[in-house]
């Protein structure tokens, strides 16, 4: 996942040293700053004194990633320079650093972004990418090995669609399998990778359901409750992806809320999240490509624990582990 994120961010196949160093980068930034710097929230002129050592380290993170990203920057820099040809192979034609590059702020001048910014910019970008995503791929795949029957059910749609032969589920193969689609939203019903969306603030006082919101109040939406609530779907703790069928309680719904808001795993409205139609074209292909390549089982003495833990994301307290058996010789 993480792979397919760089090369979209920067538009280069990077080695997996690269990668990795990259990966594990952000990922000590994204848990030091969601664990340890919320802090600086209450009283700041004091707590910047009080915590100074957690700013030093938040400092020292943020340059980490700097080294990283800039070389990558100035590279599709030149890239830009010399009218966009190729230097390699591994050279794509556009990328999210791309698209930075070429942003004008009028309201400062019509100045370019810095390179702070835009370091920022793809952090966020890599981020919001790889971590929700894979969080939900690990729920997906825990299910499907909980519920075999289910695998099976969905490794005979991949089958039907793309013949024994063919050794990779494509992204135009997985647009014509129904079931999938269905496993991947119980999967964000069931498990999804923000219990909460982010706080928003009421714009005026208003009345909703016969409560009052004051103007300025903080709003959080609990996800994962909608999800589960008993009133509003059959078993909610059952993965059933037959639900999203004609016929089931989950019929008509979206995770957009188009229809009607009794889930929003990327929330809704105007601000439901940018990255929402990559994030299901993601968990489609990967989701086919693992059951069509593997099949899924569980280890004994290593069962599948659904117990969640907060990170970043709600992801699973025990990892999941899984045998895996090639479904081809």
């Amino acid at each position: 996942m993480f792979c397919l994120l760089v090369l979209m961010c920067f538009g280069e196949r990077l080695d997996e040293p690269a990668v990795r160093a990259i990966a594990a980068a952000q990922r000590d930034s994204l848990l030091y700053m969601s664990s340890k710097m919320p802090v600086f929230a209450f009283f700041p002129a004091i707590t910047k004194h009080v915590f100074r050592g957690r700013l030093k380290k938040a400092h020292a993170l943020r340059q980490r990633q700097k080294d990283l990203f800039v070389p990558l920057i100035n590279s599709r820099r030149e890239y830009k320079k010399h009218g966009g040809e190729p230097r390699k192979e591994s050279t794509f034609e556009h990328s999210y650093a791309d698209t930075l590059l070429d942003i004008k702020l009028p309201e400062d001048g019509n100045r370019a972004l810095t390179d702070d910014e835009m370091v920022n910019l793809c952090s966020e970008f890599l981020n919001a990418g790889t971590d929700t995503t894979s969080t939900a791929l690990q729920w997906i795949m825990a299910e499907l090995v909980k519920n075999p029957s289910i695998q099976s059910k969905l490794y005979e749609e991949i089958k039907s669609k793309t013949g024994d032969g063919q050794r990779e589920v494509s992204e135009e193969d997985v647009h014509g399998m129904p079931y999938l689609k269905v496993v991947v939203l119980e999967g964000l019903r069931k498990h999804p990778p923000g219990h909460m969306v982010l706080p928003h603030k009421a714009a005026e006082d208003m009345e909703i359901g016969g409560y009052l919101i004051p103007k300025g109040a903080t709003v959080n939406f609990m996800v994962a409750e909608m999800g589960r609530d008993e009133k509003e779907w059959e078993k909610p703790m059952e993965f059933i992806p037959e639900r999203f069928l004609p016929g089931g309680d989950g019929e008509g719904v979206d995770v957009t809320g188009t229809r009607e808001i009794r889930m929003m795993p990327f929330g809704v409205g105007r601000r439901i999240c940018a990255g929402l139609g990559i994030a299901m074209l993601h968990l489609e292909y990967f989701v086919a490509n693992m059951v069509s390549e593997f099949e899924w089982k569980e280890v004994a003495g290593d069962e599948v624990d659904f117990a969640e833990k907060v990170e970043f994301t709600t992801v699973m307290k025990k990892p999941l582990r899984a045998r895996l058996v090639p479904r081809r010789t």
